[in-house]
């Protein structure tokens, strides 16, 4: 057994696991850990950013695009604090993050002397936005609590998860045991269940697929085409399953063909999604009681939490889906093609979605010149709302959302890491001005380390859906909505990236086409008017 620092034990165990990025901020109770990364910089590659909450986004951003678990470092107290944003968006989105923090002195915590960055119970703080929590006092447990911590996130639903040590058991040397990483295993569904669902979709007339993020978190988006084609089944996908289908398949749909789909369909199956409305918590189920449902989740507080299934099975999506492909074959009937009727309610879709100018006009232009494995990180900006609808996709991991967090300002940052963990590809991050702002200061970041990320801004000098919603449903009442900002172009000088100016989707065309042909970190401007509400 090697005889380590406790730092060193952090950093030569993160290297066994598989990381080889880490989204951090230096501070004194780390001193010991980052003297540990030097040593490993051949290894690692450290990208400081300039607040702690782009550490969680952008190591959040790095594991959604890549597949691979993101690793954040930031000191305790309000370094912790400042990253809960970031852990919230990934914990919505079931995204693998590692957040490993310091502490204070060991024999200081829980004493409440007002010690530096010192919060009375860290863990507990960090327990509403991580999957658990761990805390290492001596140098040889650090091993086993970062290997313990992987699995944990890892299994089952992944989410982020916390590990914190102390600056002492840092510093303190002791001969430690490294670990092996472990891959996870799968979670099997029960064939029963599995049977029974089986039955009751393959006997359906015109049954429908609900999918949401759990498609993209397990890599089964093979298996729900091969069902839904089976089925003849269309397949409404989620904001985090967006690309999960191609959306130049006819059974591809988005939210706009939920009412019909709903209505039509004799029985459904729900699968990695929580099947509510994201700002009521109404279920689509309450639309369907007469319609068997089958739910599938990984997930086991997730399954009849919001509704209640007529099948419910805990399960790996990859390998529910496919257990259940090939069980329902002995239940389904030959069924006729619905490409004319399903693709005929998606060119309807999409004339409607059209008709709201100008977010069509500019989320289009981005689409034209974005290449199919291109990334989009949509925001809460107005082309961002649209997007959520209409933006067609066609891989899997490629659009991206704050989840149910819906946190504004996610996601230049978290773009960020995206481009990191992705580099052959061109990542796009939309963004209105009020969202923007909340990470200007990574400009620096994306300029030092040579992120080629096109980051765009809707610039209407304002907090517009509020805006639009005082205006309109509280008569003008407006308030704390507008905004003064820097000039954009200027900015980005300041900050050493490119600045460009769209004054039109057709501007933006170009101005896309000329970046992509070259990346590099570019920060891109469209001045905009007030935008209308969606149609």
């Amino acid at each position: 057994m090697p005889q380590l620092t406790g730092g060193q034990a952090l950093v030569q165990q993160l290297k066994m696991e598989g990381f080889d990025t880490i989204f951090c901020l230096p501070g004194i109770q780390l001193d010991w850990a980052f003297d540990a990364i030097y040593a490993e910089q051949a290894h690692f590659r450290v990208i400081h950013t300039r607040h702690e909450q782009a550490c969680a986004y952008m190591a959040d951003g790095y594991a959604r695009a890549s597949g691979k678990p993101g690793l954040a470092l930031v000191v305790p107290g309000p370094g912790v604090l400042n990253a809960t944003a970031g852990l919230s968006t990934a914990y919505a989105c079931s995204s693998p993050v590692l957040m490993v923090t310091g502490q204070i002195h060991s024999d200081l915590i829980g004493k409440n002397k007002g010690i530096l960055h010192e919060i009375p119970d860290q863990m507990r703080a960090l327990a509403s936005v991580t999957k658990c929590q761990a805390q290492a006092l001596k140098s040889p447990e650090i091993p086993g609590m970062v290997h313990e911590a992987m699995s944990r996130m890892l299994s089952g639903r992944p989410r982020p998860v916390e590990i914190e040590v102390p600056p002492d058991v840092l510093q303190s040397a002791a001969e430690v045991t490294l670990f092996e990483p472990a891959p996870p295993e799968r979670l099997a569904p029960d064939l029963d269940l599995i049977d029974r669902a089986a039955q009751v979709l393959g006997r359906a007339k015109q049954p429908v697929i609900f999918a949401g993020g759990g498609i993209i978190g397990s890599q089964a988006w093979d298996e729900l085409l091969q069902l839904a084609e089976a089925l003849e089944a269309p397949v409404i996908l989620t904001n985090n399953a967006k690309g999960a289908i191609s959306d130049r398949h006819y059974l591809a749909h988005g939210a706009r063909s939920m009412r019909q789909l709903r209505e039509s369909c004799d029985a459904a199956l729900v699968v990695g999604t929580r099947f509510v409305a994201g700002l009521t918590g109404a279920t689509p189920a309450r639309e369907m009681q007469d319609r068997q449902i089958v739910q599938m989740d990984i997930d086991p507080e997730e399954v009849g939490r919001n509704f209640d299934p007529a099948v419910g099975i805990v399960s790996d999506a990859k390998l529910g889906l496919a257990a259940l492909a090939e069980r329902v074959s002995r239940y389904n009937s030959p069924r006729a093609s619905r490409r004319d009727e399903q693709q005929a309610l998606k060119d309807s879709v999409a004339e409607q979605g059209a008709k709201t100018q100008p977010q069509h006009d500019y989320a289009m232009a981005i689409r034209a010149e974005l290449p199919e494995d291109g990334v989009f990180f949509q925001e809460s900006t107005q082309v961002g709302y649209w997007s959520s609808v209409y933006f067609p996709c066609y891989q899997p991991r490629t659009y991206f959302t704050s989840g149910y967090q819906g946190t504004l300002g996610y996601g230049f940052a978290t773009a960020l890491g995206a481009q990191v963990g992705v580099p052959e590809r061109r990542v796009v991050s939309i963004n209105g001005d009020g969202g923007f702002m909340y990470n200007v200061q990574e400009l620096a970041t994306m300029a030092q380390q040579k992120i080629p990320l096109t980051a765009i801004v809707f610039n209407d000098n304002a907090y517009g859906n509020v805006k639009r919603i005082q205006r309109l449903q509280f008569q003008g009442h407006e308030i704390a909505t507008d905004l003064h900002n820097p000039d954009m172009m200027k900015l980005a000088d300041a900050f050493g990236v490119e600045g460009r100016r769209a004054n039109s989707p057709a501007e933006l065309r170009t101005v896309l086409r000329e970046v992509f042909a070259s990346p590099r970190p570019v920060l891109v401007e469209c001045p905009v008017p007030p935008m209308p509400q969606m149609t």
